[in-house]
């Protein structure tokens, strides 16, 4: 299986799929020595962009891809992976199939191929920015030693924080992910929604939710909290609540947070 160097074998890899996580981890792998022959996309647009950037041919019909690879790597959505996996599984069960899904099962591959495993990094991907693959933490899982020398071996290529870590509590790191990344960053939208109301710039949130960012490395989340809902300042967030009115669901919102900030500062003090 591939071209070994001192250091680990070099993996010719397919790409199932050209979104945000693979148009970020193609070039990383490639930049690492591995070779991305072939890109799968259901648009051979997208397909192509990503491609291009790794000197890999475009390919937008399942029929056309390659059986010629070391490694698979599904980069889709959670509702098509299965059935992908599935199709593509005849001609290739002594490759190595991957998927890059926090929340779904090691097991979508069973009965599949015979080698199969999971390379999850842990980070917000866009297609316009690129990521530093270095410090973000890859959790990785697989079936037998097959699959576990390629997920390692491509993992510790990209970053010096790899973890295994099973299914159980991968779907667990994903739903705590959600917490971290997507509903903090939806709450600045709707920040910038009662900006804009007003005419102001979001920008003007900048410092404050860096500072906010910058203490959790040096605090906990719960010893870095502050604001009227750790006191339960009912003056305060009476007055805010009323600045609502015409917006029931973020006053919901509001109160939620609110009564859910309150709880933990009161568990916190309950175990000291």
């Amino acid at each position: 299986m591939g071209k070994r160097t001192s250091q680990y074998v070099l993996m010719r890899i397919v790409f199932i799929g050209a979104g945000r996580l693979a148009t970020n981890l193609a070039p990383a792998l490639c930049n690492a020595g591995h070779q991305v022959v072939q890109v799968y996309s259901r648009t051979l647009t997208s397909a192509k962009a990503l491609a291009e950037k790794v000197g890999a041919e475009a390919v937008a019909d399942l029929a056309a891809v390659t059986v010629s690879a070391d490694v698979f790597v599904f980069s889709v959505t959670d509702a098509v992976l299965a059935q992908l996996a599935m199709r593509l599984g005849k001609g290739r069960e002594e490759t190595v199939f991957l998927h890059t899904a926090g929340s779904v099962p090691l097991s979508v591959f069973d009965n599949v191929v015979r080698h199969y495993g999971v390379l999850y990094p842990m980070q917000s991907f866009s297609k316009e920015r690129r990521v530093d693959f270095v410090h973000v933490p890859v959790f990785i899982e697989s079936n037998d030693d097959v699959a576990s020398d390629v997920v390692t071996s491509l993992a510790t290529a990209l970053s010096s924080q790899v973890m295994t870590l099973d299914t159980e509590a991968r779907r667990h790191l994903h739903l705590a992910a959600v917490f971290a990344c997507n509903f903090v960053n939806h709450c600045y939208q709707l920040s910038s929604e009662i900006l804009e109301k007003y005419h102001l710039p979001f920008e003007v949130m900048l410092p404050l939710i860096d500072e906010t960012a910058a203490k959790v490395h040096s605090l906990m989340p719960i010893d870095a909290q502050t604001g009227p809902a750790i006191r339960y300042d009912q003056n305060v967030m009476q007055a805010q609540l009323q600045l609502l009115n015409d917006q029931p669901r973020l006053a919901q919102v509001y109160e939620l947070m609110s009564q859910s900030i309150h709880q933990s500062y009161l568990q916190k003090n309950d175990k000291l």
